[in-house]
């Protein structure tokens, strides 16, 4: 019998450690660097309570060093999907109607180990698969997904509480149950937070779920997987496998229990996988819940009153962190031609600082793309700007060299036209494309933003005018599910910076806010009487 009201108050935000020199931190990441390495991992899909070995193997190797072997994972067939569906369903029940708090502090237990215990190893396992480097790793792998953990159990706990007003002789009640059936969650490569957060938070919900990662991802997700098992996750709640997407389609999309995708990835796939949906509402038992955050071009425009060194800064980071590997990553700018010289100068000149290499020199600031597909399809894109009647020049950068890694230098390209291949499609990968625009013309040039690109994901403003800030917030209001003022258009916090986008960029369901959540809950209503009517006649049938 539960007498408690268990509320979850209002977390922080994870600190982030900085890894300076000497520093204690520095000496474990290092240390976990090295354990990693030496050690080859085998990794199983985790359905239900079983680790399943099948004996086909694919090598994990880190982008930026390609004859390092890290391990292998197992892969499976549409029979290992009907399998975790199977396991998942039959810890529906349990795992629905176990008590709030003891769900939620499974995965503030999980929180706490990211933040302690495996800290160091989250962060290793991101830099090693994915290649990002040491600050990059830490406000993905550890920050970000322990603030998605700590945050959910804090925002569900605030949606439990919201109920129904009641009038006299009645009382009125809501309880958020889980969907009917199971979630599947399919997860990219870049964040090992989004690869946490989109199986943790229906899960948290009450729902079942099973969760494809991106093949270059299972390195740092089979981490997690295991600390959520540490952490008191039961088995069957969050099924983890590693199927090719076309089989594991087939088989969920064609379940009757479906009851939800929570997707981050292409806007390709995620419009197929919405037609096949659609086209196969008659076996689903109830309407599923379809929720994407999928592509972006995501632009920065400058006034003429912004600060050059701002800009340039802004630049710099949004564009190059990561690769450029980010859903939020700078693509597009927009700078006038009052600034243009400087802003190029400085920005060029700050790019050929940045040293390119391996994670485990914490003094390189860009490492290598994910894989040989977008290594290539990244070269494509600066041979052609290359060519002398492109419409386009590279200010600096363009070298690419897969000998080792997977390594692109960060490129600057500017074209003349503002709708240069460049500016329009997406990228994902170290290339900024500048257009500069009549200084005289910001309003032309907000039209040129909006209209570019079918994407509404993120964008910036640098501007010290008051006016054109306002000006660029209305008249952009739905180009960009998050918007940024005098800053780079990155970087979303949990519970600061809601994060999704509208238009091609997805269905905008904001996570790290409670709005993510309500929809992995069905709400019931319900209504007690206390003195029922015992005649049907109402007062007003009455003469006398």
């Amino acid at each position: 019998m539960q007498y408690g009201d268990f509320y979850y108050p209002m977390p922080v935000n994870e600190p982030v450690l900085n890894y300076a020199p000497g520093s204690a931190e520095k000496k474990r990441l290092k240390d976990a660097l090295k354990e990693l390495k030496a050690t080859k991992i085998d990794v199983p899909m985790y359905i239900g309570a079983d680790e399943i070995r099948t004996g086909k193997t694919v090598d994990m190797h880190p982008p930026h060093e390609r004859k390092h072997l890290l391990g292998k994972f197992h892969t499976g067939d549409a029979s290992h999907v009907k399998k975790a569906i199977a396991a998942a369903l039959k810890a529906k029940d349990k795992w629905a109607n176990l008590s709030w708090e003891n769900r939620a502090n499974i995965f503030l237990k999980a929180a706490d180990l990211l933040a302690t215990k495996y800290r160091p190893y989250i962060n290793a396992s991101t830099m090693l698969g994915q290649s990002k480097n040491a600050f990059q790793a830490e406000i993905d792998a550890a920050c970000e997904l322990i603030d998605f953990l700590r945050f959910n159990v804090h925002f569900l706990s605030e949606i439990y509480r919201q109920q129904p007003i009641s009038g006299a002789g009645m009382y009125n009640r809501l309880e958020y149950r889980p969907l009917e059936g199971f979630v599947f969650a399919l997860t990219p490569f870049n964040f090992t937070a989004i690869g946490g957060n989109l199986p943790t938070s229906a899960a948290m919900c009450g729902n079942v779920v099973i969760w494809k990662c991106a093949n270059t991802q299972v390195y740092s997700a089979q981490m997690f997987m295991r600390i959520l098992k540490e952490a008191g996750l039961p088995d069957g709640v969050i099924n983890l496998v590693f199927i090719d997407g076309p089989t594991i389609g087939e088989v969920v999309f064609n379940h009757p229990d479906f009851a939800g995708i929570h997707f981050t990835g292409s806007t390709g796939v995620f419009n197929k996988m919405w037609e096949t949906i659609g086209k196969n509402m008659g076996m689903y038992k109830s309407y599923p819940r379809i929720v994407g955050e999928t592509g972006g071009k995501d632009f920065v425009i400058a006034h003429k009153s912004a600060n050059v060194d701002a800009v340039v800064t802004a630049l710099a980071r949004g564009a190059f962190e990561y690769q450029g590997q980010k859903c939020s990553a700078a693509s597009r700018v927009y700078i006038p031609s009052n600034m243009a010289a400087e802003v190029k100068k400085k920005l060029v000149e700050q790019v050929k600082t940045m040293k390119m290499g391996t994670v485990e020199d914490f003094t390189n600031f860009v490492n290598a793309v994910i894989d040989e597909k977008s290594f290539d399809k990244l070269e494509g894109y600066i041979k052609n700007a290359r060519k002398r009647d492109s419409g386009a020049k590279i200010w600096v950068g363009g070298k690419c060299d897969k000998t080792e890694g997977y390594f692109i230098e960060p490129t600057i390209i500017e074209a003349t036209d503002p709708h240069y291949v460049t500016m329009c499609e997406e990228l994902f990968g170290p290339i900024l494309t500048v257009y500069i625009y009549d200084e005289n013309k910001f309003e032309e040039a907000l039209k040129l933003v909006d209209s570019t690109s079918p994407y509404a994901l993120t964008g910036a403003i640098l501007a010290q005018d008051r006016y054109a800030v306002e000006l660029a917030t209305n008249k952009l209001r739905n180009s960009a599910g998050n918007f940024y003022i005098n800053d780079k258009p990155t970087g979303a916090v949990v519970g600061q910076q809601p994060f999704g986008g509208a238009r091609a960029s997805g269905t905008n369901d904001k996570a790290g806010s409670a709005l993510n959540l309500y929809r992995w809950l069905s709400a019931r209503t319900i209504k007690e009487t206390f003195t029922p009517p015992t005649d049907y006649r109402y007062p007003f049938m009455l003469e006398k």
